[in-house]
């Protein structure tokens, strides 16, 4: 047996086949609900991976998942993953551009997707060369254009093939392909080994201890452990934090709840009725919304179960973490830091804010590194993050990206992160931003992060995003658009720079103001920068304030 995904989820099932494994919530509120025992999920995936082979699928093949979050989701994952094909995740919010894009990119041959993007996939398959066989998950809606390759329906797929197993051998060097969000640029497909995906994203079996040292052990631990925690991945399942927590609740052996979307009252009502034990989310853009829930309507909700918040993909700011450790003191939050490229680095300090900057304790595999000469940089000189060891193997059709990105430093493999830190005597990170996000403001490095950490703390504001905008003066300023929050007083741009002034240097207060219904960020909470430098440079209509420099 080797580190595989597939393999190692097997011996799971084999240790616990009854145990509740998967809790699908439809549509929160509803009632609508699927429950499946490890038995049950490993049996649906291998009616699927059987039906993926009669269909042509082999080895090697990639297979796109254009899904929200459901059993059909994780099925998917898993029958690729038996039958040694690929699994791809597709943002569900691309429209037709974007999905020709991925899909040719990734050079899909199967496609599962969701009967609500019907007319979005039709649009998008005649631009396409390899993708020749599609699932849809529910019915199309009435009048919608069908694809030029009939679909078939899910459900029929799954009847189709046998529920045994009966696959060859695999591999550890078999590979999973996470899309990155593409906030900042085109999406690229991070190409995984199931052996380092393993280490670096999963823990190795375990993340908050001892890694497996066999691949046979985790089934070992499984068999010797006792059941009862209850994983809860709340962001979108194609978003890689969200499927990376529910294969290391399936690593556990442990049930997994989903819901189909982020509903912040209904995932109170999940955590006091399935009595969850850890949430997985993506920044303040989920947590503010759940501390809301929880200091309002659901006041009072039972969290007596909960013990871990986890965020990772956004930082969460001190201003929001205070007031979710007032109303739940026994849970321990954790402001984790990773990447698609990267799985895990470490978690923030408990001093980790505006006052010292978001510090983080890392791993012993992480480092801060000189981009030119990828060596270690001194305490308190900027360069840029690096992880070494259970790296991906790169970027798919990407070769000029994965050159620059990964490479062989001190007798091993790394890859270069686009964020920017300094490191200090006890080698903890600070984290300044990401380099391609930073602002230029005559002569001045400003980083979005810090300026939205201390917008944040404003009591009016409810979200922000930082972006640089042209200036004929200082070459770029910082410009700063704003979520204020509902029935608060208007906000003008003086009062937002008096209360930055005590937080930030002069030279990143923000010296434009733009008001926003609401910030645009992925369905996961990530920061859209492409969209913040548009509307903070006028691209689109919105309340602005204008005002003289800080």
């Amino acid at each position: 047996m080797e580190y595989n995904l597939a393999d190692l989820f097997e011996s799971v099932v084999d240790v616990v086949p009854d145990r509740e494994a998967l809790v699908h919530i439809d549509h929160p509120g509803s009632g609508a609900e699927r429950r499946l025992t490890y038995r049950q999920l490993d049996r649906a995936a291998n009616r699927l991976a059987h039906h993926l082979l009669d269909s042509g699928v082999r080895q090697g093949d990639h297979v796109g998942l254009h899904l929200y979050n459901g059993v059909e989701y994780l099925q998917t994952v898993w029958a690729c993953l038996k039958i040694r094909a690929v699994p791809v995740n597709v943002n569900y919010r691309y429209v037709e551009e974007e999905l020709i894009y991925l899909y040719r990119d990734a050079d899909l041959v199967a496609l599962v997707f969701e009967a609500e993007f019907t007319a979005r996939v039709a649009a998008a398959l005649p631009h396409t060369g390899t993708l020749r066989h599609l699932i849809r998950v529910g019915d199309a809606p009435e009048g919608a254009p069908e694809p030029g390759v009939t679909p078939i329906a899910f459900t029929d797929a799954e009847a189709a093939g046998s529920a045994e197993r009966g696959f060859g051998p695999r591999s550890a060097d078999d590979q999973l392909i996470i899309y990155t969000g593409g906030t900042t640029g085109m999406p690229k497909g991070v190409m995984w080994r199931h052996e380092d995906l393993f280490f670096s994203g999963l823990g190795g079996g375990a993340p908050t201890g001892e890694p497996v040292k066999r691949p046979e052990e985790l089934a070992e631990r499984v068999a010797a452990g006792g059941e009862g925690i209850v994983f809860f991945p709340t962001p979108p399942l194609m978003h890689g934090t969200s499927t990376l927590t529910a294969f290391i609740g399936f690593n556990f052996g442990q049930k997994v709840v989903i819901h189909r979307k982020f509903a912040p009252e209904e995932v109170l009502r999940t955590v006091a009725r399935e009595k969850v034990s850890s949430i997985s989310l993506v920044g303040d853009a989920m947590l503010r919304p759940l501390v809301d829930a929880l200091a309002g309507p659901l006041r009072g909700t039972d969290c007596s179960a909960l013990f871990s918040v986890s965020s990772s993909g956004a930082v969460l700011s001190e201003t929001v973490s205070a007031q979710f450790r007032a109303l739940l003191p026994h849970v321990t939050l954790l402001n984790n830091f990773g990447s698609s490229e990267s799985g895990f680095n470490g978690t923030a300090t408990d001093d980790s804010g505006p006052a010292k900057g978001f510090r983080l304790r890392v791993n012993d595999r992480t480092a801060v590194v000189d981009p030119a000469t990828h060596e270690p940089v001194a305490v308190g000189v900027p360069g840029r993050i690096a992880q070494r060891g259970h790296v991906p193997l790169g970027y798919y059709n990407d070769p000029k990206k994965t050159a620059e990105t990964f490479f062989q430093a001190r007798g091993e493999r790394w890859v270069l992160l686009g964020d920017m830190a300094t490191v200090d005597e006890q080698g903890v990170l600070t984290v300044l931003g990401r380099g391609s996000q930073c602002i230029n403001t005559g002569g001045e490095k400003v980083y979005p992060e810090e300026v939205e950490q201390a917008l944040k703390a404003h009591p009016d504001i409810y979200d922000a995003l930082v972006a640089g905008v042209p200036d004929a003066k200082w070459g770029n300023r910082v410009a700063a658009v704003v979520q204020p929050r509902r029935g608060a007083d208007p906000l003008t741009l003086d009062a937002v720079q008096q209360h930055c002034r005590a937080r930030l240097a002069g030279y990143k207060i923000p010296r434009s103001l733009v008001l926003a219904d609401r910030i645009q960020r992925s369905p996961s909470g990530k920061a859209d920068y492409r969209w913040a430098k548009t509307v903070a440079g006028g691209g689109q209509p919105g309340e602005r304030a204008g005002g003289a420099g800080a």
